[in-house]
Parts: structure tokens; sequence; C-alpha cells
């Protein structure tokens, strides 16, 4: 089984262990190695701190040219994670049709590796979305079984999801993922970017609004 180095994940779950003494929404800020070249004087004019977050090529839904991107990084095995996706996630692209391109990049902070090399097996075969979910869905509990089992329910080839899965095919891809928000200083699950602008925590949808409405005002 896949494993992320182990100094790396325990770092990665002592930000998750101080997450949870929060307000239980996950809210806390991300606030180290900012990429932003002079955040500073964004503060000082009152403007929002605003990261440079780079896609990758990782699992989108929506227009790509629209006003508004938003970055996840998330863990299937993350409450705050399956929350938001259950609570927030679908209002979100209803209350913005054509409006946000939605991308989600793994930060698998509490064990949600296995889950992630999963859902990009999916992806490899075009079902990420409808695969990604089932995995928050809560119908079964995540572990290999789930794995094979959502695999069947989406009719996957199923010889392929396994080679890819016994290959571990997007180690690289989940744990590049990792390490690229660990490196913006999140430190807990999830974690956003909308337009560059951090918001972290399974946070309510007018949170959410308020910064997207103020950039589309913009």
């Amino acid at each position: 089984t896949f494993l992320l180095p182990l100094a790396f994940v325990v770092g990665l779950a002592a930000g998750y262990l101080f997450w949870g003494r929060d307000d239980g929404t996950g809210a806390a800020a991300a606030q180290a190695n900012n990429t932003n070249p002079n955040p500073s004087a964004a503060q000082d004019t009152g403007q929002p701190t605003r990261f440079e977050i780079e896609l990758d090529d990782d699992p989108a839904i929506g227009p790509e040219d629209a006003p508004i991107v938003i970055v996840e990084f998330s863990d299937f095995r993350c409450p705050y994670c399956r929350r938001f996706h259950e609570d927030t996630f679908p209002a979100l692209l209803e209350a913005y049709p054509d409006q946000i391109l939605f991308v989600y990049r793994d930060f698998p902070v509490v064990g949600g590796t296995e889950a992630a090399l999963a859902s990009e097996c999916a992806d490899e075969q075009d079902a990420y979305w409808d695969y990604h979910d089932l995995l928050f869905s809560g119908g079964l509990e995540l572990g290999t079984a789930a794995y094979l089992s959502y695999a069947e329910d989406l009719d996957l080839d199923m010889d392929e999801f396994n080679a890819c899965m016994d290959e571990e095919r997007y180690a690289d891809e989940v744990e590049a993922d990792a390490r690229y928000a660990a490196g913006l200083g999140a430190n807990g699950t999830p974690t956003f970017f909308i337009n560059g602008i951090p918001l972290v925590g399974a946070q309510p949808l007018i949170n959410f609004q308020q910064i997207i409405d103020a950039e589309l005002d913009g």
C-alpha cells in the first residue's frame, strides 16, 4: 500500500488534530509560505491576501473560462470534507451556474490516500465526479471493498481499475498534490482557494458567497 513519507504524514496529521479542536467547522487560517510577492502590501490596502494557485491537471468541473476558480485541497476520509460536499457543494454550483470552475486536489491528511488513488483510477475512465460523489456519500465504509464496489456500480472496466490500483499508478500525483498544499501553508482539510483567496474549513454557503460576490463585483 502506498504511503506518504512518515514524517510528512505526521506533520499533516498534527495540523488536522489542531483543526479538530476548532469550532466544529474545521475553520483555521492557512498562513505559511504565501506565494503572493508582497502580501503585506495587500493587507495594508485592505485587500484579501491572494495566493497564486496552480491548477495542475487535476479533476475539474465547470467552464474553463469561468470568472471564479475554486481549488479545494481535500481528503475523502475527512468528516469536514464530507460535510462540505453534502451540505454546500451542490448549492454552491447551483447558485453560480457557469460561473465557477471547481478543481479538486488531493490532501490525504487523515488516511485517505487509497481513496485518492481509487478516484484517480476512476478518472482514468472518465468517471471521476460520479466516483467522487460515491466516496463522500457514506454509503459504504471506505476501504478496498468499497472502492471496488463503487467502481462496479459505475460499470468501470474492473480489470483496468484493479490494475491501476495494484500498480498505485497515481501515487506520485497524490503525493505531489499533498506536498503542494503543505507548501502553501495548508495544515488541514478542507482548504479552499477562491481566485487565490483562502477559505478554510467546512464553511456555510454564505461564506463562499461573500468572497465570490466580491470577486464578481470587482
